[in-house]
């Protein structure tokens, strides 16, 4: 699963799917998504909060269902090989970018200004890669819930790289806030039944992957010639990391390719599956594009914090995993901790205006 975003709007998710973190007050989408014409600004039939309601819906729907399908299809099915499925996301959000942003101009396309620029960019597609491989990799052993738990923690990596990489630190109410991330996390994992220890290493890695990425990348795009919207900055990163993907496949995984083409033929559904399991991969990132569009930014905030507890909740009820009173506790007091995080963010950034 994927998911690109800047250092200053990232999401609460899964391994592609990210939390919350300062976000500016929303401006006009004139400023921020350019005024060229296109199927999301023309004159639409229904009713701007019935389309924003669709779109919200269409956000959750797409991450909760990426999330399952993803579990299945590692877990259940015949189909092993998380590095090779995050390859085929890449592919899928590589084709998708080019037919929404050139034929259905999504947003204006921006072109790669220097070599300087498409060697950063390469750079992010790199720990894009490891973030997403590590969390797809994880729902082998994790169930999807305690992975969720795990996600939420984001914030807390986001601080522990900017302060590491930037040397600014936060103030100390921001600090404060990340307590509870921690101490929910560690209730969780103590409680949960299913813990595998390679596969939380595994999802911890993707968290800090995601969390770098965004630090990185608000570090490496800084110039107004080099910053690009999250749709182009995803048609850009995907086949790269599609590039970088394969060979990692193929040494790992073995002749995956001729595994796949087999397995298929024995099992028509498993096709089927691996498309829509990969259209849904570019739909998280297309309806995570239009709520940050449709949407404030207290209402990004309430809806990323609370689509995490909403995925697990979908998950122990589609899978039947066992769940503890304490872990649930855990995990709650995670999702507290990100809510208080991200209102000391944004209280501070009110005072120094």
């Amino acid at each position: 699963m994927v998911e690109s975003q800047s250092y200053t709007t990232r999401r609460s998710s899964n391994p592609r799917f990210e939390t919350i973190i300062p976000i500016p007050t929303t401006p006009t989408n004139e400023v921020r998504f350019g005024t060229s014409s296109n199927i999301f600004t023309t004159t639409t039939i229904l009713p701007p909060p019935l389309l924003t309601t669709l779109i919200i819906l269409s956000w959750y729907l797409s991450n909760i269902v990426v999330l399952l399908l993803n579990k299945y299809l590692l877990t259940f099915s015949s189909f092993k090989f998380p590095i090779f499925l995050t390859m085929l996301h890449m592919l899928s959000c590589t084709f998708y970018s080019f037919i929404s942003i050139h034929f259905f101009h999504l947003v204006p396309f921006q072109h790669i200004s220097s070599k300087n620029q498409l060697s950063k960019i390469f750079l992010l597609s790199a720990i894009f890669s490891f973030s997403v491989v590590c969390g797809n990799t994880s729902l082998k052993y994790l169930p999807v819930s305690f992975n969720q738990a795990i996600g939420a923690t984001t914030p807390f990596f986001t601080a522990i790289f900017a302060f590491l990489i930037t040397w600014q630190g936060e103030s100390i109410q921001v600090y404060l806030a990340l307590l509870p991330v921690v101490v929910g996390i560690v209730i969780a994992c103590n409680s949960e039944p299913l813990f595998h220890l390679f596969g939380f290493m595994l999802c911890v890695g993707s968290t800090a992957g995601r969390a770098l990425k965004s630090v990185v990348q608000g570090l490496l795009l800084t110039s107004d010639s080099e910053k690009l919207n999250s749709m182009n900055l995803l048609l850009y990163m995907a086949p790269m990391a599609a590039v970088i993907l394969l060979p990692i496949s193929l040494c790992i995984e073995g002749n995956v390719m001729a595994k796949t083409v087999e397995k298929a033929r024995n099992d028509s559904v498993l096709v089927w599956l691996l498309v829509g399991n990969a259209t849904v991969a570019y739909l998280v990132n297309l309806s995570n594009f239009l709520v940050t569009k449709h949407t404030s930014a207290l209402t990004l905030q309430v809806l990323g914090n609370a689509k995490a507890a909403v995925a697990a909740v979908v998950s122990v009820l589609v899978f039947k995993n066992p769940v503890t009173v304490l872990g649930v506790s855990g995990f709650g007091v995670t999702i507290m901790g990100v809510v208080l995080y991200s209102e000391a963010k944004r209280r501070l950034k009110v005072t120094a205006h």
